[in-house]
């Protein structure tokens, strides 16, 4: 799916300049890995509201969503894993510490120019309160983890949106709403995940309806 690899590719670029080797090794092997969906979504939202809008000029936009996601799902899973408590070796523990904080702030800085920088915070924020009160006696912690995805695919709906002149299409909305209430952790890679919605044509070019339209 060419907007996920598009998505890699900037995630890769923005970060080119990490060092040293161990570092940008751990980085890139997460990059390889992970699900490009929410900086795949970012191109494929602009692409549906402008056709004609040019892929490659929205890449630091999308890397800067994947980016801030990565770095937000591996410290969600630091955290619930507690890696220091199961081993006396904890060097892989604290570079991935370090890697989710480069990840988060790398992305951040591709989108601080962006209308998408407020939102951008309040993502990041809002992850901050929802695992502080997970730990609470009572959290319902599959929600508040679950906020994560949710927040982010706005993250990314809020990226394309601004990006582009017309408005965002009322069935791509659709799909951008049932998708942050289904999307859970692990993503499914890009094309999975938004194949037969709105936001992904058939093989045809057709794109087929939405739930939400009349």
């Amino acid at each position: 799916m060419e907007q996920a690899e598009l998505a890699r590719r900037g995630a890769r670029e923005a970060l080119a300049d990490i060092e040293p080797p161990r570092l940008a090794d751990r980085i890139d092997s997460l990059l390889a890995t992970a699900s490009m969906a929410p900086g795949a979504l970012v191109l494929l939202v602009a692409q549906r509201a402008d056709p004609a809008v040019d892929p490659e000029a929205l890449s630091e936009r999308a890397a800067g969503v994947q980016l801030i996601y990565e770095g937000l799902r591996l410290t969600r899973t630091l955290a619930h894993e507690e890696p220091w408590a199961d081993s006396e070796d904890q060097t892989a523990a604290n570079l991935d510490v370090l890697v989710a904080d480069i990840l988060v702030s790398r992305g951040f800085y591709l989108l601080a120019m962006t209308d998408a920088a407020e939102r951008a915070v309040e993502t990041i924020r809002a992850f901050g309160r929802d695992q502080t009160h997970r730990r609470e006696p009572d959290a319902d912690r599959a929600t508040l983890d679950a906020n994560l995805e949710r927040d982010v695919f706005e993250l990314a709906d809020v990226a394309a949106a601004s990006a582009v002149d017309p408005p965002v299409p009322t069935p791509v909305r659709g799909a951008l709403d049932r998708l942050a209430r289904e999307a859970g952790d692990p993503l499914p890679d890009a094309a999975t995940l938004f194949r037969g919605t709105t936001l992904l044509p058939s093989a045809d070019g057709h794109v087929p309806p939405s739930a939400t339209d009349p």
